[in-house]
């Protein structure tokens, strides 16, 4: 156990000895001017980390507290990365206002489908919210019902898990069997089938109940079976987004950018802290971001070496550190970087939500992870290395969390 003056820590095997006495010289160097200290970046789940449903975990409140200074400003970039994709960023970030009792701007908040926004080719096709709304009971009452003559459907984006699972399953299965035309017959196997885009794969979610909810992974989990067993093909997908996949991340970093540039930062943010409690989620997609990181800098570093300029090396870098899935999120990652990013991403699980470190602990063999995930709970797309799921660190709650981030990278918290 690693100790810093308050609940052990644990850290993980990646954070060696040499690391670990470097970063202990940088926590008491709390004296050092502003501009010659480091610059971070925070990004925050929000279930399991900072609610439980709606309820606040307590905390999360105390934890902002101290992020804000006496005219309630940041002062560090903050943004919240959730899974969640039922409203609108404004809602979302109305919400936590209440909750955490701090300003959030909805210039902080990514949602699951936010980085929906780079995938520009779908933007001009036309939405069917009749059959986005197959409750009869839920569908807008002042829309005029189309014929059954439906227009062509050009791509499905599955934005979270549905009220009447079955009623979803067989629509969407109809839309692929028949090429998108749902009013005409199946006559044969239409295979690639029209795009699929998939935001959120969470197998599980945690609220108020004592255990974790079926989340919208759970839904794609039935989706392609059902496609697969009435094909015999795998369903495809255009692009898998929100955590774990890189996409995400990068948009992420975008904000934060934002961020840093509203709070007059002048040098770019060094390194970003992601605080989660899905293993699955949180940190296998904070890992492969850091994972992503290293490996641009490491191609600008030979762009450079051989005399080229860094403004080559794109964000939709195929490498094995970024293309994770087998074709989610091969799209864009974020496009050219003109920018510096940061140098890399570090995981901080807690134990107030999927995780309970009272049930499950961190093994010690590194072939091994997490004892949830022994059993693959991650996208069938998406390679499972157990490595990835391991934290950087381990603490008891978010304040836990934050305190510890600022102790390493000597900043006063209070």
């Amino acid at each position: 156990m690693f100790r810093i003056g308050w609940k052990g820590v644990q850290l993980s095997r990646k954070v060696t000895n040499a690391a670990a006495s470097a970063q202990t010289q940088r926590r008491y160097s709390t004296d050092v001017c502003e501009q010659d200290r480091s610059l971070f970046g925070l990004l925050f789940d929000i279930d399991g980390v900072l609610v439980r449903g709606r309820t606040p975990i307590p905390a999360a409140k105390q934890c902002f507290r101290s992020l804000v200074d006496s005219d309630g400003k940041y002062r560090v970039p903050v943004v919240f990365v959730t899974n969640a994709g039922n409203s609108l960023r404004e809602i979302k970030a109305e919400q936590l206002s209440h909750l955490l009792e701090v300003e959030v701007s909805p210039d902080q908040v990514v949602l699951s489908h936010s980085p929906l926004r780079v995938f520009t080719q779908f933007h001009d096709l036309e939405a069917n919210p009749l059959l986005d709304v197959v409750d009869h009971n839920r569908r807008p009452k002042d829309m005029i019902p189309l014929s059954k003559n439906l227009p062509p459907i050009d791509a499905v984006v599955l934005f979270g898990e549905p009220i009447r699972w079955e009623t979803n399953l067989q629509l969407i299965t109809d839309v692929l069997l028949t090429n998108g035309r749902p009013g005409k017959p199946v006559t044969s196997l239409h295979y690639p089938h029209i795009p699929v885009l998939a935001c959120n794969m969470d197998l599980q979610w945690m609220a108020e109940a004592k255990n974790p909810r079926f989340g919208h992974g759970m839904f794609l989990v039935c989706l392609e079976n059902i496609y697969k067993k009435i094909t015999g093909c795998e369903l495809k997908y255009e692009a898998l987004i929100g955590k774990p996949s890189v996409v995400t991340y990068n948009y992420a970093e975008l904000l934060i950018r934002k961020q840093a540039e509203k709070l007059g930062w002048t040098r770019p943010v060094e390194r970003l802290y992601a605080i989660g409690d899905n293993p699955m989620a949180d940190i296998y997609g904070a890992n492969l971001y850091d994972r992503y990181l290293k490996s641009m800098h490491h191609t600008r570093a030979q762009v450079q070496a051989q005399g080229g300029s860094t403004s080559q090396v794109t964000g939709d870098l195929h490498c094995e550190a970024s293309d994770d899935a087998k074709r989610s999120g091969q799209v864009m990652v974020g496009g050219s970087f003109d920018h510096r990013l940061p140098e890399g991403c570090s995981s901080i699980l807690v134990c107030t939500g999927v995780y309970n470190r009272d049930h499950q602990d961190l093994p010690s063999d590194p072939e091994q992870t997490v004892t949830e995930q022994r059993i693959f709970h991650g996208h069938r797309d998406f390679r499972f290395d157990p490595s990835l799921t391991q934290p950087s660190f381990i603490v008891h709650d978010v304040l836990d969390g934050v305190e510890l981030v600022f102790q390493l990278e000597g900043w006063s918290l209070q």
